[in-house]
């Protein structure tokens, strides 16, 4: 038994539909997550800009004492993870592998579409996931700098509709069968992707696949908490507290009661 908490961060809240997941699956474990609100959002922004952002995160979060941490970020993971892994003596799971192998599982006809922001479409890592996985599969990019602000703003009806369907199209004329959704705001929309993509496509949604990695590392590097018990969450922002805490109770859909706040000169001193 390892009663440490599992350390989670995102460019912002989009994370939060991982970390939704994770409690489903693991509410025994304790989790804090960090939205890095004071610099979102990390899609259009260069690599190594987000590279060291992520370094100085997880930096911060392996200080803090967690035993295990979830770059619950496309962008972050596309742009860092091997880098994370080499420097960081806890282990860490990222977004990218989970979604890639479960749209490899999926296919039918070995045509696989991605919707996800410039940065992550833009590092090319999940084609060569996926390549490694069935170098034979055909994957379709398309990034979307649309849908990440119409999320956080709520917007709902024809406009998100015609953003969708627009991002959609190259995908629906390649034949794909499977389309990963690589950015952890989309979950939200959920239902607006189901609909115009429609049944005969496979949707890979990040948090549901991350979530099932994060246990099964748990499991097999012995490090799940006493599963007899209730866990907790904290909340750390390097943004506004009461505006993560409005934008993050829709993400999360439960309540949440306190949020700290992290300053980016603290993340900075973590990774020095």
């Amino acid at each position: 038994m390892d009663a440490r908490p599992i350390g989670i961060f995102d460019s912002g809240a989009g994370g939060l539909t991982v970390l939704h997941e994770c409690l489903v699956t693991m509410p025994h474990e304790d989790f804090v997550y960090l939205g890095d609100g004071a610099r979102c959002p990390y899609g259009p922004r260069p690599a190594g800009e987000i590279r060291r952002f992520a370094h100085e995160i997880a930096s911060y979060l392996e200080q803090s004492g967690v035993k295990l941490i979830v770059a619950a970020c496309n962008a972050a993971t596309s742009a860092a993870l091997p880098q994370l892994q080499e420097s960081l003596a806890v282990p860490i799971v990222g977004v990218l592998v989970p979604e890639a192998h479960a749209a490899v599982q999926a296919t039918r006809n070995r045509r696989i579409g991605l919707l996800a922001t410039e940065a992550t479409v833009a590092s090319g890592r999940y084609e060569e996931i996926v390549h490694a996985l069935d170098a034979g599969v055909r994957v379709v990019s398309v990034a979307c700098p649309k849908l990440v602000p119409l999320i956080e703003a709520g917007v709902v009806g024809a406009e998100l509709d015609v953003a969708v369907r627009e991002y959609a199209a190259p995908l629906r004329e390649a034949g794909v069968d499977t389309v990963i959704l690589g950015c952890t705001h989309y979950p939200m929309i959920r239902r607006v992707f189901e609909r115009v993509f429609g049944r005969g496509t496979t949707l890979v949604f990040s948090a549901e696949e991350t979530a099932r990695e994060v246990a099964e590392t748990l499991e097999r590097k012995g490090v799940e908490n006493d599963q007899a018990r209730a866990g907790a969450t904290r909340f750390l922002t390097t943004g506004e507290p009461g505006e993560f805490r409005e934008l993050g109770e829709r993400f999360l859909q439960l309540p949440i009661s306190r949020v700290e706040q992290v300053s980016v000169r603290e993340l900075e001193r973590a990774a020095a």
